[in-house]
């Protein structure tokens, strides 16, 4: 495995040096990941693995050709070049394809930790009792994960750039199970394995597991709700897939299409993409070996732009603000840092502004219907409360609905003051959240 940076810049210098394309990039990386997998109370799964992939993209004047591989000695370094080169010469042009991106300066990101890095299978066991031990007390069966991981990432092309950095994350979720149809979520991740508060994890989802047994009918239909932040989190994942992509405006799929300075959500919403928060997912640069930018997605509720790689700025003329995912890649940039700006509100504040509404602790098996309308659909899980009087009432049973993300938007009337982060595809960080409506077409049983 090629780990410091001396070995990954002679390996991606050889590389190059065997490459007879116009334009050569090399990306690498190099992945230690271990998972601790629990049910019923007990670890069942601990597993570790080592891997590392070597990508290369030739250009040929407007023609692009990508290969990989996970074989590192020099006849397969030698094959994947020539290979990304023959690939390149039966591509199509692409007219709108200009150059390669050239160097620029690097800023650092807390994206790595060495406690991260030496977590060993007991430490996760140990972390993992204390969210088994109190659910065990309560007469409770919990479920989850834990991992660490451990990254080695470097880009490089003959056009100057050099890019490396070592990057850990740590991700724990865990669902508790009462009798009688009761559930409690609750995830943590971060870059620091020891920052995680796994005390505070356990009696989060071991609460809402009793609060939410026998949950009673509730009406479908229009209410203000309350979303906890991993509602809200993914809630702004559906959106940035629905359009916060330069390709997707450049194409006319964005709901973000002639917004652009408008007031387009409640002027509570700020929304950055922004890898240098230290409670995002930390990295210094894209799979170009670009520096990252922080990039103002809404600005008090008004739309202030998507993000950019080197593709999509050169074919409009735009600044690039680094979010290139490895090529090939057909979905253009993604910001993959949401971080959404807290409010002051606390849990009862937020409650406090709802006569009769429906508390939501996070969705489930969400959809995009219409990413121009911004409509996306899914259910509740794992806590869903009746809000009555401005306080958590009855537990209720789970919802389906259909819902606009910008008119769920702009209805928010007051945020939390504790954002989390939230992770499936991208790492969202997120407030609690007060909407003044959202809608709810059916119950899941």
């Amino acid at each position: 495995m090629y780990f410091d940076e001396k070995s990954v810049r002679e390996l991606v210098q050889k590389v190059l040096g065997y490459s007879q394309a116009e334009q050569t990039e090399v990306s690498y990386t190099g992945v230690e990941s271990a998972l601790t997998r629990f049910a019923n109370n007990y670890i069942h799964q601990n597993v570790a693995e080592s891997n590392q992939t070597l990508r290369v993209r030739a250009v040929e004047g407007k023609r692009i050709g990508v290969a990989s591989t996970n074989r590192l000695d020099d006849e397969s370094l030698r094959r994947i070049t020539e290979q990304a080169l023959e690939i390149a010469r039966l591509q199509p042009e692409n007219p709108d394809f200009h150059s390669l991106p050239s160097a620029l300066p690097l800023r650092s990101a807390p994206a790595y930790s060495q406690q991260t890095a030496n977590f060993t299978p007991e430490e996760r066991a140990r972390r993992i009792e204390i969210i088994v031990r109190l659910a065990k007390e309560r007469g409770l069966e919990s479920a989850g994960a834990f991992s660490t991981d451990t990254s080695y990432v470097a880009v490089a092309n003959s056009l100057g750039i050099f890019a490396y950095e070592p990057r850990t994350d740590a991700e724990c979720h865990a669902v508790v199970m009462a009798d009688e149809q009761g559930s409690g979520y609750t995830q943590r991740g971060n870059n620091d394995a020891s920052t995680i508060d796994f005390e505070a994890m356990a009696r989060e989802a071991v609460s809402k597991a009793e609060r939410s047994r026998n949950p009673i009918d509730c009406p479908v239909g229009e209410y203000p709700v309350v979303l906890d932040s991993y509602a809200t989190a993914e809630m702004l994942q559906n959106l940035a897939f629905m359009g916060l992509s330069a390709l997707a405006l450049q194409e006319e799929r964005s709901f973000m299409q002639g917004q652009i300075g408008q007031q387009l959500v409640s002027p509570l919403v700020t929304i950055h993409d922004d890898a240098y928060n230290p409670l995002s997912q930390a990295c210094s640069f894209d799979y170009e070996g670009v520096p990252k930018q922080r990039v103002a997605i809404f600005e008090q509720g008004i739309a202030r732009g998507v993000v950019y790689d080197s593709f999509t700025a050169q074919r409009k003329g735009e600044p690039n603000t680094g979010h290139a995912l490895p090529a090939p890649n057909s979905e253009g940039p993604l910001p993959l840092n949401l971080v959404m700006d807290a409010g002051e509100a606390s849990l009862e504040d937020l409650l406090r502004g709802i006569e009769h509404g429906i508390y939501v602790t996070r969705f489930h098996y969400t959809n995009i219907l219409h990413p121009v309308k911004t409509l996306f659909t899914g259910m509740t899980r794992d806590g869903t409360f009746l809000i009555e009087h401005g306080e958590l009432a009855q537990p209720v049973k789970n919802f389906r609905f259909t819902q606009s993300i910008l008119d769920a938007l702009r209805g928010v009337q007051e945020l939390g003051r504790e954002p989390l982060q939230w992770r499936e595809y991208l790492s969202v960080v997120a407030p609690a959240a007060r909407l003044a409506s959202f809608h709810f077409t059916g119950v899941t049983g």
